[in-house]
């Protein structure tokens, strides 16, 4: 029996260097090397976005004359080195300018809110045509099963479906992974450059396949990944539960389906729909946490860093260097935070709670003078702004505006307490890393989140029937840990110390993978 070789398409990879933005890159990164150990091989491709392809030791392997927008592109198909080497794997990427329309190395846009994703959907209509026709003539040699990643994938499903010269496609294994329902790349069916007429003109598409359930005149990716796969993967078994449900009022903070809870009742029905556990990494050598002194400087010196790819020094940053400056005693208490900063993970912070303040305030007021809450992220400005506000405000709050490897991993190490409280979340990979760790995690039960910290055994947990009730619930919740710790160190250890053994193991997940959504056992 030959080894089975599955393709994966997505936007991000974490196995090269900057490819990654969101838990995407992460689960790309990881999964690959762990379906080689089980016997099989595995392609990953992604788009060059003006970058990838000039790698040191990148090959290419060959071009593609691909027909799209009414025009012939000529794509390069080049394989490129992962930043760490596994038998099996290989990481290749789709290089053309059409797919940097942003800048080298910018894997995501930032359109303006009248024109949503319209250079990100056309970039990656663009690369799923280019797959599409690797396919077509055997570039990625023979492949049993395709892995399509999130919405920037699924248009391939449309021309596999559609297109005369790609139906071929169909006898391949097609699963379609939702990593995060909220984001659809929803665009025009016609009438603007970035929509699907313009991408692909002349498809003989089926309305009624491609077309989103709320606004008929639009193309919903994530609802044609959903409806055409052979197998639909949701990223944790409570998160597939909980898209099955109407999108909830505005006031409960939490989505649902997200809309196409339709479509995803109709998979389940199918025997299509599955709830796979996201795993993590568990190496032997953790790093190592730093003393006050140790983990004080690493922040100042990043902050610096950061500072100096300003021309103009960003208030974040000269607030951040001076709390940090003004905290030379160790404190006695350390909260994280790991967070992309958008509605989704940051939200219930700027919630009032049942006593009127805002949630932030609440956690800071419960965490005293003697502690310090460290938050590391970036992302929407309203959240940014407010976050540094509270900065400047509270001598206890330090808001990192920024990404690295090396603080996030050293908050995971030197935190007592780990704060996630996401409205909703597919999986969550920063509560593992925290657990990994050993530091305990305080999370909203939702997602992923339900799936992995047990309220009173290994962290501490919380919910809500409203936003109110959340944020009130959260402020309560994070004092009543605060105060375990101090009165009952011995059980606080035991949550620790079970927060380190816990283990979401990737082989587990990926067994999972072959069986349920590849059908190779």
């Amino acid at each position: 029996m030959s080894i089975p070789h599955i393709l994966m398409v997505t936007a991000e990879n974490d196995a090269l260097p900057g490819g990654k933005v969101g838990g995407i890159g992460d689960v790309v990164r990881d999964v690959p090397p762990a379906l080689a150990a089980q016997g099989c091989r595995v392609t990953v491709i992604t788009p060059a976005y003006g970058h990838f392809a000039t790698l040191a030791d990148s090959r290419r392997q060959s071009t593609l004359d691909v027909s799209f927008a009414g025009s012939r592109h000529y794509v390069d198909l080049v394989e490129v080195p992962g930043r760490r080497s596994h038998e099996g794997v290989r990481h290749w990427v789709a290089d053309h300018p059409a797919l940097a329309p942003c800048g080298a190395g910018r894997i995501y846009c930032d359109d303006p809110p009248a024109s949503p994703f319209a250079r990100d959907a056309s970039k990656f209509a663009l690369f799923c045509a280019a797959v599409a026709e690797g396919l077509r003539r055997g570039a990625f040699g023979e492949v049993t099963v395709i892995h399509l990643h999130d919405w920037h994938a699924a248009l391939l499903l449309a021309l596999r479906r559609f297109h005369p010269a790609y139906r071929a496609l169909q006898d391949i294994r097609c699963v379609f992974t939702v990593h995060n329902l909220a984001l659809q790349g929803v665009r025009p069916l016609r009438g603007h450059a970035s929509s699907l007429e313009a991408w692909y003109p002349g498809l003989p598409y089926d309305p009624a396949t491609v077309q989103d359930p709320r606004w008929p005149d639009c193309v919903n990716p994530m609802a044609m990944g959903i409806r055409l796969a052979e197998a639909v993967h949701a990223v944790s078994p409570t998160y597939a539960r909980e898209i099955l449900q109407p999108s909830a009022v505005e006031e409960r903070g939490y989505y649902g389906g997200e809309g196409l809870e339709g479509d995803l009742q109709r998979a389940r029905e199918q025997g299509r729909l599955f709830g796979i556990l996201n795993g993590c990494e568990y190496p032997e050598q953790a790093p190592p946490a730093l003393d006050w002194a140790g983990l004080r400087t690493m922040l100042r010196d990043q902050v610096l860093r950061w500072a100096g790819m300003d021309m103009f020094l960003r208030s974040a940053h000269f607030l951040a260097f001076n709390r940090l400056g003004a905290l030379r005693k160790p404190p006695q208490v350390i909260l994280t935070s790991v967070s992309r900063i958008t509605d989704q993970k940051v939200r219930l912070l700027r919630q009032s709670d049942e006593r009127g303040r805002l949630a932030l305030e609440g956690v800071l007021e419960a965490l005293g003078d003697d502690g310090v809450y460290l938050f590391l992220g970036s992302g929407d400005e309203a959240f940014e702004a407010y976050l540094t506000r509270t900065c400047g405000h509270h001598s206890n709050f330090v808001f990192l505006r920024g990404y690295s490897d090396a603080v996030s991993q050293a908050l995971y190490a030197s935190g007592d307490l780990f704060l996630m409280p996401s409205s909703f979340e597919p999986c969550g990979i920063s509560q593992m890393l925290a657990m990994r760790a050993g530091q305990p995690c305080l999370v909203h039960h939702v997602g992923g989140l339900k799936d992995t910290v047990a309220d009173g055994i290994d962290g501490f947990a919380f919910s809500g029937t409203n936003l109110g009730d959340q944020a009130s619930r959260f402020v309560r919740a994070t004092a009543q840990a605060l105060e375990l710790r101090q009165h009952n160190p011995r059980r606080w250890q035991e949550i620790a110390q079970a927060a380190r053994r816990a283990r979401f193991s990737w082989d587990d997940s990926v067994a999972a993978y072959r069986h349920q959504l590849y059908r190779l056992d």
